[in-house]
């Protein structure tokens, strides 16, 4: 009798670890197609951040028309506009008589053009808010008086440190002296360390205050307008005709 209770206490036991192991294989197989799941439902990020100092969507000219690439070149905003601009804040929207449209002027949004009427889209590329003359206020920008200023001396263009100036006649009082063809210091948020665009030989480059070459002297011209403050990077081109975007260590986009 003793014999047959052990033999019934091994098939026992061999049934238990059988039933443990098989539940165990089953959370392990579950588990692997939890995960299987979970990433086959993972959309692809198109906003990809390859340079944290440009624009996730920076606007790009195809076929006379105006989209959006990423930051890898891909367009993610079909070229379809007369204009498009950066991403970023549109004062008279945020001071908008409209409480409705206010929304719409932050940077989460960009204005953008097609015959000859001007939206703002999301960064999806969806037109969320048409402009009328109604809805704009009054921006409230604060004055910030320039820190530096171009000088020119017998022809040639040099930078001046304002609170630092007053004898021409003196080489010391120049922050560069006059070398440069031309020069013309863009619009920035830093006033202490603005970028500059310069003439040299018949070619533009971006300098800064102290003289360092931001981007080299191989331009045939480059763009004097908002895209540094906008965007942190520089509109140019190579032969005067197509203008692309590069960002400040000259890779073009």
């Amino acid at each position: 009798m003793k014999k047959i209770f052990d033999v019934i206490f091994i098939l026992l036991s061999i049934s238990l670890l059988s039933q443990s192991k098989s539940l165990k294989d089953n959370q392990l197989l579950n588990k692997k197609n939890s995960a299987k799941k979970i990433v086959k439902k993972t959309p692809e990020n198109n906003l990809i951040v390859l340079n944290e100092n440009v624009p996730l969507l920076i606007p790009q000219k195809k076929n006379d028309n105006f989209g959006y690439i990423n930051q890898k070149g891909k367009f993610i905003i079909a070229p379809e506009y007369h204009i498009a601009m950066f991403f970023a804040e549109d004062c008279n929207l945020l001071n908008s008589p409209n409480p409705k449209v206010k929304k719409f002027g932050t940077v989460k949004f960009a204005t953008v053009e097609k015959n000859n009427i001007s939206y703002r889209i999301d960064q999806t590329g969806k037109k969320v808010y048409q402009y009328k003359n109604t809805d704009l206020g009054k921006c409230q920008s604060e004055f910030k008086k320039q820190l530096f200023h171009a000088y020119i001396l017998n022809g040639f263009y040099g930078i001046i440190e304002d609170s630092k100036f007053s004898n021409p006649a003196d080489r010391s009082h120049f922050k560069i002296y006059p070398k440069y063809q031309y020069l013309h210091i863009l619009e920035g948020d830093d006033l202490s360390n603005p970028m500059i665009v310069a003439s040299h030989k018949d070619k533009f480059g971006v300098i800064d205050v102290n003289n360092n070459i931001i981007i080299p002297f191989e331009y045939a011209d480059i763009k004097r307008n908002y895209s540094w403050k906008l965007g942190k990077m520089f509109e140019v081109t190579k032969d005067d005709i197509n203008y692309y975007y590069i960002d400040s260590d000259n890779k073009s986009y």
